[in-house]
């Protein structure tokens, strides 16, 4: 007697193969049988005709890490089919931290001061098992993070001192199951760290078989600069590295993924390398008076002094104040902000590489939040895959499953195989699209039928059924062992 059974349906099990249709049977969290068991019993049968069944999405790249534990019903992301988020990208994490006062930014889009209660990273593990949230979560340590709790001030490199206390700090987390070191170079609290600050905090990886995850000190003018720091941190470490949300942002930068993208298949002759990607031509984090331009528009998300702004264009506000555009900004401050400053032939370019794993970066705790919180893995599926064709269904999916989970090490996740855990989505392909916009975010996306996490149906018919099965998932191999496995 098995506890589910999906009849029917067009299996798509994460490797890149093409479908086959068959049935999948549940028993005790894991996948226990896959074939033709139309004679097998089980407590819940489920009907798969007409739909697809993959393994549950691993989000490569969030910001959810105080949300799984606040909010841990994880609605965003159950309703996309995600089961899995990696947490503490660009540098900021929840843990470890000790703040001396309000999170630096951009550690503010993970909550207020508050919010932060893990001053070691087995704190926060334990949280999020306390907290049992509806996803599996893994993490990375932030770079900023361990900045915030050994620098009385983030706009200068750290001593040697300071580093050496850093790296303990890290060793700690690496040794609690951390995945690796993200750093989010292009922000203020960590634009001042030198390449010797972040090599040696890197070094701490190899000893554990760790990886290195980056925020580019640039994604503009100087990017090929920016991502030849982020393989020399990954050589000198000797560890894999992933470059976060690839894109070609500015005006000035439209036009170059190919030469980007030349960049990281060389590298990644000699490193394994890899990155991840969201599917809209916009992005979105606090407003950063660098990025301040009237070359696209800047929609402002909130504002801590002016929350009235929220919904409004940056050149709407400034026209309304009659300030220039860099005035009004600084008047918003602080401020979250959605710049439209990509070109989608680029943003195309990137997601169809072979090397490219799809990952949200959505901010959960926006109240205009970008689309892509809600949106972005059934974007791939629908708008991309299905309407576009860049690219088949099977490739989609590998690159939100497999893929990814052989990148992270996420041992017996992101395939459907017998014996691997049972983290599945059941979806409408002739249906499955994003609803979520940029005027009205908020919205779970359609065809999405029904969401296992570790054999447990946690989403169906548009809901949560109430059932939490989420785990904390600690690095548990050395993860160059596993980066390349499912690697053209």
């Amino acid at each position: 007697m098995y506890d589910t059974l999906i009849h029917g349906a067009l299996v798509y099990d994460g490797t890149g193969a093409p479908p086959g249709r068959a049935d999948v049977a549940l028993a005790d969290g894991r996948i226990a049988a896959i074939g033709q068991l139309a004679a097998a019993s089980a407590r819940t049968v489920v009907a798969g005709s007409g739909l697809a069944l993959a393994p549950g999405f691993i989000d490569a790249h969030t910001h959810d890490d105080t949300n799984v534990i606040r909010t841990p019903d994880m609605l965003p992301k159950l309703s996309q089919g995600v089961t899995t988020v990696v947490v503490g990208n660009c540098g900021i994490s929840a843990a470890p931290v000790s703040l001396r006062g309000d999170p630096p930014d951009p550690m503010n889009l993970l909550g207020e001061r508050p919010a932060f209660c893990y001053p070691t990273f087995a704190d926060y593990a334990r949280a999020v098992d306390a907290a049992q949230p509806s996803v599996n979560v893994a993490a990375l340590v932030g770079h900023t993070a361990l900045r915030s709790n050994h620098m009385d001030r983030l706009d200068r490199p750290a001593t040697a001192a300071e580093t050496h206390a850093m790296r303990e700090q890290l060793r700690e987390a690496l040794e609690h199951g951390a995945l690796g070191l993200s750093t989010g170079l292009a922000y203020a609290s960590a634009f001042d760290s030198d390449v010797t600050e972040v090599q040696t905090l890197a070094k701490e990886l190899d000893a554990h078989g760790a990886l290195y995850t980056t925020h580019l000190r640039t994604e503009f003018d100087a990017i090929l600069d920016a991502m030849q720091e982020a393989y020399d941190v990954g050589a000198h470490a000797r560890v894999p590295v992933i470059i976060s949300h690839l894109k070609c942002a500015g005006a000035g930068n439209w036009g170059r993924s190919r030469e980007v993208l030349d960049s990281l298949d060389t590298a990644g002759r000699h490193l394994p390398v890899g990155c991840d990607c969201y599917p809209y031509a916009a992005s979105s984090s606090t407003l950063d008076l660098k990025q301040v331009t009237s070359d696209f528009d800047i929609d402002i998300t909130w504002s801590s002094p002016h929350p009235e702004m929220a919904g409004r264009t940056l050149a709407e506000i400034a026209a309304n104040w009659n300030l220039p555009l860099l005035e009004a900004a600084r008047r918003l401050q602080p401020a979250g902000a959605v710049y439209h400053g990509m070109d989608e032939a680029d943003v195309q370019r990137i997601l169809a590489h072979e090397r490219t794993m799809i990952g949200s970066d959505g901010l959960p705790n926006d109240p205009l939040p970008h689309p892509r919180l809600w949106g972005a893995f059934p974007r791939v599926l629908g708008h991309y895959s299905r309407d576009l064709k860049l690219f088949s269904l099977e490739t989609a999916i590998h690159k939100m499953t497999g893929l990814t989970a052989s990148r992270f090490g996420l041992t017996d996740r992101g395939l459907i195989k017998e014996g691997h855990q049972a983290d599945l989505v059941l979806f409408n392909p002739a249906t499955v699209i994003d609803r979520a916009t940029f005027s009205l975010p908020v919205q779970p996306a359609s065809g999405i039928e029904g969401v296992w996490v570790n054999g447990v149906l946690s989403y169906r018919g548009g809901q949560t059924t109430g059932q939490r099965a989420g785990r904390w998932l600690p690095r548990g191999k050395d993860l160059r062992a596993s980066f390349n496995t499912y690697q053209a």
